[in-house]
């Protein structure tokens, strides 16, 4: 309930409210009174000047005390000591890393820097002479692989009433796989053993393609980049469009040296020599099988009839006498040609890879890939020594026909036709 208000009469003045009782009051400290004129400032309140006491030190211009303060400066309150033992500092903080920096190959000059403008050649492939001579070599193969493909599709005929003519056909129409790019996967992933690089290998791989092709007027978009997992210096040109580099390429060479391999790579292309070189290998094939059946089988009768009688041997190796002159005679000779073939194909093959080679240092690469050539060679000769050591005598060095069918010159004949390059003659 509320409580009744007093009544309030006319000219009375409004009641005062009730007032408590509060704790004594606190008297004012004294305000000292201002120090005379001329009278000196002690540094402090409880710092008082005696006779014979040394004279304050003077206050110099721009300390915290000037002359003219009249309240003393506060004191710094005395640090109390940290209870428990003193807590070890913490280390600085550990600096951010630096961003990612963009890959800049070493002693390469890029001419496809962004702002420059890339020209493409508008024929970028063609057949140079050295692929035009190996798709010359390859007819009397070509013929030879053709006739085994007809017997054997007229032997099918004859068993199964299956027209002769239309495995004959997809055989010939089957060279054009060689530009089909998932015959040519199947190709580098399965006969090759390649793969395809990753991420971390494009980031190193890809600017120093891109570099090669910018200088060779070739859009490199139109060829396949792929990787082979070996500890050794080499790379590949093949089918229509792979291009190949091992392990060590990639990780061990700088940038100019791998450029220098991949310009001589794309020299294969551009000139022809990697889908020559595979399309002789695969219209070759039926008539290489079919030699070497033929071989075994005779090798197999010879031996099987050396153990009844040497007169059944001497007949045997007759017949087979006779039945080669035949063979020879109604083709015209054309086996014997094909035995020239593997030699013809090896100079062509040498031939190529000079060419391959004056390619590359036409784009500037000639100095980096004498330098690969070098290491290469220096390579070789350690893996020679590591054999003589391991087997107590020095290797059996191959002889000439072993030479004439290698299908890689020798160090020294691809440094001398590099001589023009390096001397500024071309």
């Amino acid at each position: 309930m509320s409580q009744p208000q007093e009544p309030v009469y006319p000219g009375s003045l409004p009641p005062r409210p009730p007032q408590y009782p509060t704790g004594p009051t606190r008297p004012e400290a004294p305000v000292p009174p201002p120090p005379p004129a001329g009278a000196r400032i002690h540094p402090g309140p409880d710092a008082p000047l005696y006779p014979g006491a040394p004279p304050a030190a003077p206050v110099h211009p721009g300390s915290s005390t000037s002359a003219h303060q009249d309240i003393p400066a506060p004191r710094t309150p005395p640090a109390h000591p940290a209870s428990g033992p003193a807590r070890p500092a913490l280390p600085p903080p550990p600096p951010p890393p630096p961003p990612p920096q963009p890959f800049a190959p070493d002693n390469l000059d890029y001419q496809n820097a962004p702002g420059r403008r890339v020209h493409y050649q508008a024929h970028q492939r063609g057949a140079d002479a050295t692929a035009l001579s190996r798709l010359a070599l390859l007819l009397p193969g070509f013929l030879m692989s053709l006739l085994v493909v007809l017997l054997a599709a007229t032997t099918l005929e004859a068993l199964t009433g299956f027209p002769y003519w239309l495995p004959t056909l997809a055989w010939v129409a089957s060279g054009a796989l060689v530009f089909h790019r998932p015959t040519e996967d199947f190709f580098a992933r399965r006969l090759l053993k390649l793969h395809r690089p990753s991420p971390q290998d494009m980031v190193r791989l890809a600017p120093v393609w891109r570099e090669v092709t910018a200088r060779a007027g070739v859009d490199g978009n139109r060829y396949e980049l792929w990787i082979e997992e070996s500890r050794e210096l080499n790379a590949y040109a093949a089918a229509g469009h792979i291009v190949g580099v091992t392990r060590f390429a990639l990780t061990n060479l700088p940038s100019a040296h791998l450029a220098a391999v991949l310009a001589h790579e794309l020299g294969h292309h551009t000139g022809g020599h990697a889908w020559s070189s595979l399309l002789g290998y695969w219209y070759s094939l039926p008539g290489r099988v079919a030699w070497r059946v033929i071989r075994t089988v005779v090798v197999f009768s010879v031996t099987f009839a050396s153990y009844f009688s040497c007169l059944f041997t001497g007949g045997l190796l007759l017949f087979i006498g006779v039945l080669t002159l035949a063979s020879v005679t109604s083709l015209y000779g054309l086996p014997l040609v094909l035995l020239a073939i593997p030699y013809l194909m090896a100079a062509v093959g040498r031939r190529a890879e000079l060419r391959a080679d004056q390619h590359a240092a036409a784009l500037g690469f000639a100095p980096m890939l004498v330098e690969v050539l070098h290491t290469m060679e220096q390579t070789e000769v350690q893996a020679r020594y590591q054999l003589t050591a391991a087997q107590g005598a020095p290797p059996a060095q191959p002889g000439t026909l072993a030479r004439l069918l290698s299908t890689h010159p020798d160090f020294q004949t691809r440094l001398h036709h590099l001589q023009p390059y390096l001397q500024g003659g071309r």
